[in-house]
């Protein structure tokens, strides 16, 4: 694709349509949930199939950050399996959807805040296959992947996904993957969820309902436990890119809203 493309032409390859895609947050744990029939795979392949089917698929996974932000760019993404420790049969799943030059350009060009690098050689990491396999499992939906500047403070995303909004309203599906609460440090096999886990997974929950986007966008200030749910914000950060994309009132629906070994909440949201 030519680099030269206006924005009216990239317009005519995404043109309006007669309804606003709904957004989706997934949690998406652990790269397993991408081969096994479980409640939360389950869950994602209902979800999958009552969503309308998009042109498109923009991803923000909490896989990929950068300095400055980025976007796949290439016509074949790669799987990428960036993880270790994992049975032979997760290696050695794909996930060949097509990626979308096009939507790469065409997100570069509405987003002013940030001077959007094209990218040519990552692909889709587990954050966005692992999730797209149970929903979308033809894979016959192109994917685009955009990053997370690691050097921007959460209400840096919160506004450029913003930027964004109007890819709903020309058949692209914007998902954001990651773990509203996830502590790896805190892992336990047995299963049961922290005191701490459930209180932030709640507050989190109510403040999605209430639509108290800037609460969630100022997470430090929600109290210890929100500081040990969110060691690191990279699995949150996914979360804020949904939150922003919504219009109003729109209806919600919770689903896979358990924590699991300990302290990794799978609560998703379908807004929409």
């Amino acid at each position: 694709m030519s680099l030269n493309q206006t924005i009216e032409e990239l317009q005519q390859k995404f043109p309006l349509t007669d309804h606003r895609m709904p957004i989706v947050f997934v949690g998406h744990g652990s790269p397993l949930n991408a081969i096994e029939e479980n409640e939360f795979s389950r869950a994602w392949a209902s979800v999958g199939k009552k969503l309308p089917k998009p042109n498109a698929i923009l991803c923000v996974s909490a896989h990929w950050q950068t300095v400055g932000t980025h976007v796949t760019g290439m016509d074949q993404p790669q799987t990428i399996h960036d993880f270790g420790g994992f049975p032979k049969a997760l290696y050695e799943a794909v996930y060949p959807a097509p990626g979308s030059p096009e939507l790469a350009h065409f997100a570069r060009e509405m987003v002013q805040q940030a001077d959007v690098v094209i990218d040519q050689n990552w692909g889709l990491d587990h954050g966005t296959w692992s999730v797209l396999k149970q929903m979308f499992p033809e894979a016959d939906v192109p994917v685009v992947q955009l990053s997370l500047d690691a050097t921007q403070p959460a209400e840096h995303h919160y506004a450029l996904a913003k930027e964004l909004r109007t890819l709903r309203e020309r058949g692209v599906l914007l998902v954001g993957s990651g773990n509203i609460v996830h502590r790896l440090q805190a892992f336990r096999m047995d299963d049961l969820p922290y005191d701490w886990a459930l209180e932030f997974d709640d507050t989190a929950k109510r403040l999605i309902e209430s639509g108290d986007d800037q609460s969630l966008v100022h997470y430090e200030t929600l109290g210890r436990a929100a500081q040990l749910s969110i060691p690191t914000n990279e699995h949150y950060l996914p979360l804020l890119y949904t939150l922003a994309l919504r219009d109003g009132q729109e209806h919600l629906q919770f689903f896979a809203d358990k924590v699991t070994f300990g302290a990794i909440s799978m609560r998703s949201v379908l807004i929409g």
